[in-house]
């Protein structure tokens, strides 16, 4: 069985009208023959099998579940929204869940060492919703590393004014450079003598230029529609996207949606939306 994103957004254009009716996405009748892994709360919420043969399809896209009871989309707690992840980055060993799940579904995990990255995001206002499949990039304007290296100087700058301490060029770099890492938040610290232990988490808010469901930065996005948002770099990737979407939907799959266009990002260039009406 040939597995992608492009066949899970087609289990959800098949079975529209349940995801506005659910209470939370989790509860949607998710076809499992395509999933690889599949949970609740912790990143990836779901994972597509690898295509072992397929040389159209790769598989093995990670997705995150984000649902929300406004047009803002939910924080992405302790882990930053990224266009791509390295699955040995998401496994924590042989015992992990996911790598459990992924093994028993059959899939040679580190085959696909690298996997893009999907939001399945729902949003409601009043009676209306917006519900999107979108690529990581969406979020990921600048590098991780550098979203938190600058973020972390902003700390440095803010104590240094506050204490009127002098640190100097070299060391500055030295200091960005050491807390650069998320996993330099996400471990559990264990000091001597201290009756508990201390983790930092990184959570991450999406402004209002990176939020696909605001009407007012993105109003191609209607109400009550369903949405599958790719990357749009330049006409032969958008070209690849129209054949892997008629390989899946038919020849007729045009027929199904208003006509594909692109919305600009505010910070990222461009992607491609397909849209369908709930």
């Amino acid at each position: 069985m040939t597995c992608s994103i492009y066949h899970f957004y087609k289990s959800l254009a098949e079975n529209k009208e349940s995801l506005q009716r659910i209470d939370v996405l989790d509860d949607f009748p998710f076809d499992r023959n395509l999933l690889s892994c599949k949970r609740v709360g912790q990143f990836p919420d779901l994972a597509i099998r690898i295509c072992k043969t397929d040389e159209l399809f790769t598989g093995g896209e990670l997705v995150e579940l984000k649902d929300g009871k406004s047009y803002s989309v939910s924080s992405f707690n302790s882990t930053i929204p990224t266009g791509t992840k390295e699955i040995a980055k998401v496994i924590k060993g042989e015992n992990s869940e996911v790598y459990r799940q992924m093994i028993d579904a059959g899939d040679d995990i580190f085959s696909l060492p690298k996997r893009e990255v999907f939001y399945l995001i729902r949003g409601k206002k009043k009676d209306k919703s917006k519900i999107v499949l979108v690529h990581g990039s969406f979020f990921e304007t600048i590098d991780v590393k550098d979203l938190i290296a600058k973020s972390f100087n902003q700390v440095l700058q803010e104590s240094i004014e506050r204490s009127e301490t002098v640190f100097d060029e070299k060391t500055k770099q030295i200091l960005e450079t050491l807390f650069s890492e998320q996993t330099s938040f996400s471990r559990v610290r264990n000091v001597e003598n201290a009756s508990v232990k201390l983790r930092f988490r990184i959570m991450t808010e999406v402004k209002a230029e990176g939020n696909i469901l605001n009407s007012n930065k993105y109003p191609e996005i209607l109400d009550d529609t369903l949405n599958f948002v790719l990357p749009s770099r330049n006409d032969d990737e958008d070209q690849l996207n129209f054949d892997k979407m008629s390989v899946v939907f038919g020849d007729n799959w045009l027929s199904l949606f208003k006509k594909p266009f692109r919305i600009k990002h505010h910070f990222n260039g461009n992607f491609l939306v397909f849209q369908q009406s709930l």
